[in-house]
Order: C-alpha cells, then structure tokens, then sequence
C-alpha cells in the first residue's frame, strides 16, 4: 500500500521502468529486483497484458504469426497509462490477463489495489513519453541477439504453443526489425543500462541499494510529518467526545484495568461499543418524516436516508461489532487489515473485504484505538478510493490521542469522529505505543496462549 503523509495526502509509490528487447531478461531482472528489494508491497506490472484487442481479421493474422506484435501499435498505451496513474495515486486496478496462445485478452483481470513500489516492465516500457515521466528510475536492459533468439524460441514452443518455423519466421519478419527502429532508441532514456541481464547480479544488486537508499527517505517521511503536526488547544468541530459521565469513568477504570479478566472486559467493551454507535447515531444524515401514532395523531420524525455499512479496521475494530448490529440489526459489514510497521510506522494494508456498491451506505469506521492516525488515515482513504463519499464517513473509536486526531481531520475535515475519551497523557514521545488501554484486540478476542 502507498506511503500517506500527515496530510493524508498520498506519497507517490516509487516506480522503476525495465525497457529491453523481447527475451532480454527483463523479467527475471524484474524479479530479482522485487527479491533484493526486501520491502512491502512491491508488484511487477508487465506491458504483455496489454496488448490491443484484435480485430476478427488481426486474429486471423495472428494465428498465421503474420500479425506484427512488436509494434508500438500493438499496445494499448492509453489503458497502460491510465492503469499506471491509478496505481500511482493508491487507487485499486483491475489488470487485463492476455492469452498468448489464443492472441485475446480474457474476460478475468487481476485486481491490484495500491503498491509502494512498482516495477514496469516490457519493450516499450520506455517508449511513451507520459509513462516515461512517471517513473524515478529507468532502466534498459541490454543482452545479445542471439542470446534473446535462443531464449525465445525456447519460451514460444514451450509456453506459447508455437512451432520452431513460426517463431523464426516472426523473429525476421517482425521482432528484429521492431528492436531496431523502435525499442533500442528508448535505450537514450534509461539512467541504467544493464548488459547481459539477469546473469550481471553486480549491476542487478548495485541499483537495488540505491534504490533501497531513496524508498527509505520516503518511507520516513510519514513519521516526521505526524511529528511535525501542529495541535490546537481545542478539539475540531467534527470531533465528538461522549459526556464524562460518571457511567463512561467507570467504564474506563475497568478497561483501562491491566488486573480486569478478559469476560468482564469484554462485558464492558460491548457495553461502551453501544453507547458509542447511539451517540454517532446523531451525525448520521437523515430526513424529516411524519408517521401515524396508535391514538391518530401525526408525530413529526426522522429517519435515517441511507443503509448502514460498519467497517472494521482489524482485529481491534471487530470489538465494535456486536454493538454496531444492537443499534442496527441490518448493518453490513466490511474488514480491512491494516498494520503498522514497527520500524517505520508506515501502515501497511494487507486486507481488503467491502460490500458491493458500498457507496451507497453511510459508514461507521471502526477502530479501538487512535495513536498517530496512520492506520485511520490509510483507511479512509481506502474507503475514499471506492467511491465512498468523505461526508458519509463516521470514525468511531473507545479512545484517541489528540494528535491522531488532529491528524485525521488535517487530512479529512469533512470525516466525523466520535470517541468515548481522548487520552490526556498522550504526548508525543508515546508515539509509536498504543495509547491507555493496551492492545485492546487481544484483551477482548485472548490470544493463542489463552
């Protein structure tokens, strides 16, 4: 999943082009690129998925090994690009699956939805000048004639279904001409070129530290923009924090209890989950309605105007659950997985479940606890990137820190927040901990020893 700044603004994943002749190595230079990487969600996005739809009459030629496939008009440059810009922005993309043996695409495609790094790889990878733009690093790589013939033939006839004299007679006609006039001039472009591909690990190895040395520039960026996150001396507006009644300090004395048994915590986490979920219930949108009393008389009401969706930032949010489904026994309910990176506090998403249409629901967001905001940030902006409108979004949580929640509507000003009781011994140096009640998932679900 992409870098999020304090902002909420997404950082750019960090993107490197792989251009070179058919059967150069790129992929396997690709792929020990992603090995040596050694960081989260990294994808390899190849050019061979989006080759054109052919016509009934290009098919035909296909099939004849007479239609030219290395052309720069074989591909679909406006979908790739559309496809790499959405990637590039965090946003979810659905890849299309080419058939090399049938020569069309299939009606499936591979959803991919956010990466920190991408890798771009294909014959043309450097070609247009749009994507060409997008990306921090270009490389080329670049191995012999006779190596890339040898290594085709042997990937066509075995994985491709081809004949030894369709092959060559593609390679003359089309592939070699293709290299020469269109694919090793983009070779000006690259900031790397790599000679004999995957078999020079020296070069491989060498870009893959400088690379490491600028993603952990950016990866950092997260941390120091929280830190640097100005607070103010009162709550926003969109921030609602139940009463201090004497009922919600009792209930924290027993959660924030370390010597509380794990069936009166729950007992009680369910209980503050209902109060939560009723008082977010005022910032719901709704319209006025007049209804019919058993004695004939008209009572002016509301009602709410959408369906409820809950989604549970897991496992924490789960907690909220039960109390959600007493509020309103109809509620949905979506998951998201989202971890922070002990060592870079990067939150990382790792699991993506949503209704269909989610849309069209108003959402109660879940989460136990708030500390630095960045698991909260991440998925607002998931939800955001399905279509689900900021205004409709209500974050609800047992406990916040105020950074995290200054945080959160710096970034989503229109996101409503309802909390039990924000943290007043938070503070900055306790950053990175889990704020008051500890690690609130294992206190109520147990833990594998229990």
């Amino acid at each position: 999943m992409p870098f999020y700044s304090a902002d909420g603004s997404v950082a750019k994943p960090y993107m490197i082009g792989i251009a070179g002749g058919s059967a150069s190595g790129k992929t396997s230079v690709a792929e020990r690129i992603l090995k040596n990487l050694n960081v989260p969600w990294v994808i390899i996005i190849s050019m061979d998925s989006f080759y054109n739809i052919l016509s009934p009459e290009n098919s035909k030629l296909a099939h004849q090994n007479r239609f030219d496939f290395d052309h720069p008009s074989a591909f679909d440059h406006d979908l790739l690009f559309e496809t790499l810009t959405k990637l590039r922005e965090g946003k979810s993309v659905n890849v299309p699956i080419y058939n090399f043996s049938t020569h069309s695409r299939e009606e499936k495609t591979t959803t991919i939805y956010g990466a920190n790094v991408i890798i771009f790889e294909g014959i043309f990878a450097l070609y247009d000048k749009r994507i060409r733009d997008m990306m921090d690093v270009k490389i080329f790589v670049d191995t012999d004639p006779d190596i890339q013939l040898a290594r085709r033939l042997q990937r066509d006839i075995l994985m491709r279904g081809r004949d030894v004299t369709g092959v060559l007679d593609q390679y003359t006609r089309f592939v070699k001409p293709s290299f020469d006039n269109y694919v090793r001039p983009t070779m000006k472009f690259a900031d790397v070129i790599i000679p004999r591909g995957l078999e020079n690990a020296i070069a491989i190895d060498l870009m893959t530290k400088h690379i490491q040395s600028q993603l952990q520039e950016s990866m950092f960026s997260f941390r120091w923009g929280l830190l640097d996150t100005p607070l103010s001396d009162h709550l926003p507006e969109s921030v609602h924090v139940l009463p201090t009644t004497n009922q919600i300090k009792g209930v924290h004395t027993i959660l924030r209890d370390r010597n509380t048994d794990r069936d009166e915590f729950v007992f009680y986490a369910d209980r503050l989950a209902v109060l939560l979920i009723e008082h977010a219930v005022s910032c719901l949108p709704s319209q006025p309605i007049d209804v019919l009393t058993p004695t004939h008389d008209v009572y002016k009401g509301l009602k709410f105007s959408q369906k409820i969706c809950g989604v549970s930032i897991l496992r924490a949010g789960g907690t909220m659950e039960a109390g959600l489904k007493r509020v309103f026994s109809d509620a949905v309910f979506g998951k998201l997985l989202i971890q922070t990176n002990p060592n870079t506090g990067e939150p990382e998403l790792h699991y993506c479940k949503l209704p269909k249409e989610i849309g069209d629901y108003d959402i109660m967001l879940m989460d136990a606890t708030v500390g630095t905001g960045a698991a909260a940030l991440m998925a607002i902006r998931v939800l955001l990137d399905h279509e689900v409108p900021e205004e409709r979004i209500i974050f609800v949580c047992f406990l916040a820190s105020r950074i995290g929640l200054t945080v959160i509507t710096n970034a989503f000003p229109r996101i409503k927040i309802v909390t039990s009781m924000v943290d007043p011994d938070f503070n900055r140096e306790k950053l990175w901990i889990e704020p008051g009640i500890g690690n609130f998932g294992d206190r109520y679900f147990g833990t594998e020893e229990e």
